[in-house]
């Protein structure tokens, strides 16, 4: 390929890379498989004659799919292996991307949990369709699948995310209003502050990977979290200390211990109140908290 060839693939790959990297991260949920997966497709992407490709967008969505799915695959081999529950690598996002609904929704934490649950083509489908808007024709023939498959398998699978997903939509200032107390009941260390403000069968997920103190295993009701919240974790002086973020386009704490950075934790808010706290202790998922990764659904 000559330059001026490489020069306009290099151009249409950086335009869309933002996106591509959106897409692969929401089949993977791991933003260094995400990665990966971005530098297969320009490995592909640039051996391709441009002047044959009708719609850049549309042909680089078929690459990264078609090499996220191949990764899927290799990631579910991993999980079954993995130390305790498994969540997705939080990302650092800018304050205001928590105002643009659509987007935050469809990158949160509680929802990136729920797709794990899908099979690898159920969330090729469910994250083409739900979040990009790519027709059935298109998801089609990324997914070697006909039309008709691809609405069936849409269907099941929206279904399924929406009899797990969050029941309503909350906003980002109710949620930072929560969080916050949740933050000062924490630190406080007052039981009953934190069981105003967390549900009653509210469930924590933590996740160190073997390398660092979790629950092998979600723990479900507020007694029980509390009692985990406040004895069960290492402290200094008490307490972590809490600080507020945006992660995945909602807001979220950095935990830190002794000043130095111990996790992650998200939530989940329904009703006034924390359904679902994710705690992600694992080094490996925190590589990319110390600057802001952009994330778009266009």
């Amino acid at each position: 390929m000559n330059s001026h060839a490489i020069d306009a693939a290099t151009k249409a790959f950086v335009a869309y890379r933002d996106l591509l990297f959106t897409v692969a991260y929401e089949m993977l949920g791991s933003a260094s498989d995400a990665e990966d997966v971005l530098q297969e497709t320009w490995l592909r992407w640039v051996k391709v004659d441009l002047a044959q490709v009708r719609d850049q967008r549309a042909y680089l969505f078929r690459i990264t799919t078609r090499q996220a799915l191949n990764r899927l695959r290799t990631l579910k081999r991993r999980k079954e292996e993995y130390v305790g529950p498994w969540l997705p690598e939080p990302l650092i996002t800018a304050p205001d991307m928590a105002e643009d609904l659509e987007l935050a929704e469809s990158v949160s934490m509680a929802l990136m949990i729920v797709l794990e649950t899908l099979s690898p083509i159920e969330r090729a489908v469910f994250v083409l369709r739900g979040a990009f808007d790519v027709s059935y024709d298109e998801i089609a023939a990324i997914v070697d699948k006909n039309p008709t498959a691809v609405r069936q398998i849409a269907h099941r699978a929206r279904q399924h995310v929406n009899s797990r997903r969050p029941r309503q939509v909350v906003s980002p200032g109710e949620t930072r209003r929560v969080l916050e107390l949740f933050r000062r009941a924490l630190e406080s260390g007052n039981p009953q502050d934190l069981i105003d403000v967390l549900a009653p069968d509210i469930v924590f997920v933590s996740d160190g990977g073997g390398v660092k103190q979790a629950a092998l295993r979600p723990i479900i009701g507020a007694e029980r979290i509390i009692r985990v919240l406040l004895h069960g974790l290492p402290k200094i002086e008490g307490a972590l200390a809490g600080e507020p973020t945006v992660v995945n386009g909602n807001p979220a704490l950095i935990m830190r211990l002794d000043g130095k950075i111990d996790g992650i934790l998200a939530v989940r808010v329904e009703d006034a109140r924390i359904t679902g706290l994710y705690y992600v202790r694992n080094p490996e998922k925190l590589t990319r908290i110390e600057s802001e990764t952009l994330l778009t659904l266009g």
